[in-house]
C-alpha cells in the first residue's frame, strides 16, 4: 500500500509542477521554485547572434606578450644580463641573436625555465627562435573560448536580459541567443568590445613636430582620445596598472553630479595604484580602454586605498555600461559578429497558436481510439498519457529547461512511445486471458511480461537522446532534453502508475475486461 501511495504522490507532484506553464494566473501561488517553463527564441521572438573568437588578433597579442617577456628575462639583472642583438618578431615566432656563442645554452636554459614547456626553444649558431608549440596554441584557444562565454554571460545577466542560452558551437564560435529582445544593438556593441583596460603615464616630453608627423619616440604610443575628434595622447608602452586587478566598478556621480565610473582595485592592483599616484604627483596618467584613451587625469595627490574614478563625458546609461564592461572583465580575444538573427515575438505566438490546436487534436484522437480499442483500461492509458504530458512540462521547468519547437517535437514523440508503452501490457493481457488465464492473474502476467519490451525500446530511445545532448547544439539538444525527460517520466507512468491504476479498479476482483473479445 505505501508503494502505491508512493506512486500516486510523485504523478501528483509532477502534475502540479506544470500547473504554472499550463495556467500563467496561477503561478504566483506556488513556490518561486515552481515556474513556468521559459519559451524558446523561436517560440518567443528575440535576437540570435552566432559569434567567432578572433584567434589571429590573440595570436598577435600573444606574441607581442612573448617578445616582451623575452627581452626582461634577457636583460634580468639579478640572474645576469645576456647580451643579444636583433630581437624581433614576425609571424608569431620570437628571434634574437646572441652575441657571445658561449651564452646561447644559458639564454636558451633560462627562458625555458621562465615560459615553461609550452614553448618551443630552437637555436642556429648564435640565434635563437621561440613559438608557440601547437599544443599550447589549442590549449589557448579552448581557454579564450570558455573565458569568452563567461564574460559574455556575465555581461549579459548584468543587463538584466531574462534566460539568456550561450554557449559554444564549433571549436571557436557562440551562439547568443536571448528570447525577448526586439533591439540587440546595444548587447552587440557590450558583447563586441574587448574592455581591456590599463593605466599609462603620459608622456610630457614628445614635441608638437613628433605628434603632427605621427611617428613616436621608442617606449611611446600616440593612441586616440575619446573625448575629442581625432587629437591623440601620447602615451608611455608600459603598463602601470593593469585593468585585470579591478574587482569592483559602479557607475555614480562625482561632486559636481556628473557620471563617472568608480572603481576599486583588489590588494596587489591597489598597491601598485597607491605607488604610480604617489611617485608622479603632478604628472598625467592615461586610463586606456581598447586602445583609446578614456580619460588623461593630472594627479594631484596621492590615492590611498586602491579606489578611483573614471571621469569623461559620461551620461548615466554610457557610464553604466562601461561598470559593466569592467565588472565582468576583458574579453581574453575580440569577439566578431558573423551571423544576426532576429525572430518576431508574433512569428513565436502564431507557432504556439498551431502548435496548441496540432497537439489538442492529435492527443484527442489517441485518446478517443484508446477508449474505443481498450474500454476502460483505455480510459486510465488517457489519464496516464496526460499525466505523462504534465510531469515532462514539470519536471522541465524545474529543471530549468527552455522549451522550443523541436523541444515541442520530443514531447510529441514521448507521447507517442507512452501509447505504445500501455498498448503492449494490455495486448499481453489480452492474449493471457485468451489462454484461459484468470483477469487478475492475467494483469500481473501482462505486465510482467511485457515490462522488459518496454524497458528495451525506451531505454535505446534514451541512449540515443543522450548521444544527441553530448554532440548536438541549439535545436538539437533541446529535442533531446525533453525527449529524454520523456523517456524516464514515461516509463514511471506506464509501468507504474497504470498499474496502480488497473489495480484499483480491479479491487482484487476477476472483473470481466471489457476491450478482450474471444476469437
Amino acid at each position: 500500500m505505501f508503494k502505491k501511495l508512493a506512486i500516486i504522490f510523485v504523478a501528483v507532484f509532477g502534475v502540479l509542477l506544470a500547473v504554472p506553464t499550463m495556467s500563467p494566473r496561477l503561478a504566483p501561488y506556488f513556490p518561486s521554485w515552481i515556474r513556468p517553463i521559459p519559451l524558446g527564441l523561436d517560440l518567443k521572438g528575440g535576437a540570435q547572434l552566432l559569434l567567432e573568437v578572433d584567434t589571429d588578433t590573440m595570436f598577435q597579442e600573444k606574441a607581442a606578450q612573448l617578445y616582451e617577456e623575452v627581452r626582461s628575462t634577457l636583460i634580468d639583472r639579478d640572474k645576469g644580463v645576456i647580451r643579444f642583438s636583433n630581437l624581433r618578431s614576425a609571424d608569431g615566432v620570437v628571434s634574437f641573436v646572441v652575441r657571445d656563442a658561449d651564452q646561447v645554452s644559458a639564454a636558451k636554459g633560462r627562458l625555458k625555465s621562465v615560459l615553461g614547456g609550452g614553448v618551443d626553444i630552437t637555436s642556429d649558431a648564435k640565434t635563437v627562435k621561440l613559438s608557440y608549440s601547437e599544443k599550447q596554441k589549442q590549449e589557448m584557444v579552448s581557454d579564450a573560448l570558455s573565458r569568452s562565454i563567461e564574460i559574455v554571460r556575465r555581461r549579459i545577466d548584468a543587463l538584466g536580459t531574462k534566460e539568456p542560452s550561450i554557449q559554444s558551437q564549433g571549436g571557436k564560435y557562440i551562439l547568443v541567443q536571448l528570447p525577448g529582445v526586439d533591439n540587440p544593438e546595444r548587447i552587440k556593441e557590450l558583447i563586441g568590445q574587448t574592455a581591456k583596460m590599463t593605466f599609462h603615464l603620459v608622456n610630457e616630453n614628445v614635441t608638437a613636430e613628433q605628434l603632427a608627423s605621427g611617428h613616436a619616440p621608442a617606449g611611446t604610443e600616440f593612441l586616440p582620445d575619446m573625448d575629442s575628434g581625432g587629437a591623440v595622447i601620447p602615451v608611455y608602452s608600459r603598463v602601470e596598472v593593469s585593468g585585470e586587478s579591478l574587482k569592483d566598478a559602479q557607475a555614480a556621480y562625482d561632486n559636481n553630479q556628473m557620471p563617472v565610473v568608480s572603481m576599486a582595485f583588489d590588494a596587489a592592483g591597489g598597491r601598485k595604484f597607491t605607488r604610480l599616484t604617489t611617485e608622479h604627483v603632478n604628472e598625467r596618467f592615461a586610463i586606456v580602454l581598447d586602445g583609446k584613451v578614456l580619460s588623461a587625469p593630472v594627479i594631484r595627490e596621492p590615492i590611498p586605498g586602491g579606489k578611483g574614478q573614471i571621469s569623461g563625458n559620461f551620461t548615466l546609461q554610457s557610464a553604466k555600461d562601461l561598470a559593466v564592461l569592467l565588472r565582468s572583465g576583458a574579453l581574453p580575444a575580440p569577439l566578431q559578429v558573423i551571423e544576426e538573427r532576429t525572430v518576431g515575438a508574433g512569428l513565436g505566438a502564431d507557432t504556439i497558436a498551431t502548435g496548441k490546436i496540432g497537439s489538442a487534436v492529435g492527443v484527442l484522437f489517441v485518446i478517443l481510439f484508446m477508449i474505443f480499442a481498450y474500454r476502460t483500461f483505455g480510459l486510465i492509458a488517457d489519464i496516464v498519457l496526460l499525466v505523462n504530458l504534465a510531469m515532462i512540462i514539470g519536471v522541465s521547468a524545474l529543471l530549468g529547461a527552455t522549451l522550443t519547437l523541436p523541444g515541442i517535437a520530443g514531447i510529441v514523440l514521448t507521447l507517442g512511445m507512452a501509447v505504445d508503452a500501455n498498448i503492449l501490457p494490455f495486448e499481453r493481457i489480452r492474449d493471457e486471458v485468451r489462454a484461459g488465464v484468470a483477469p487478475l492473474r492475467a494483469v500481473d502476467l501482462g505486465f510482467n511480461r511485457s515490462v522488459k519490451t518496454v524497458m528495451d525500446g525506451n531505454l535505446t530511445n534514451l541512449i540515443c537522446s543522450l548521444i544527441l545532448f553530448q554532440f548536438g547544439a541549439g535545436p538539437i539538444r533541446g529535442f533531446a532534453v525533453t525527449l529524454s525527460i520523456g523517456v524516464i517520466t514515461t516509463l514511471f507512468t506506464c509501468l507504474m502508475l497504470s498499474r496502480v491504476l488497473i489495480d484499483w479498479y480491479m479491487n482484487g476482483k476477476n472483473k470481466k475486461i471489457g476491450y478482450i473479445r474471444n476469437k
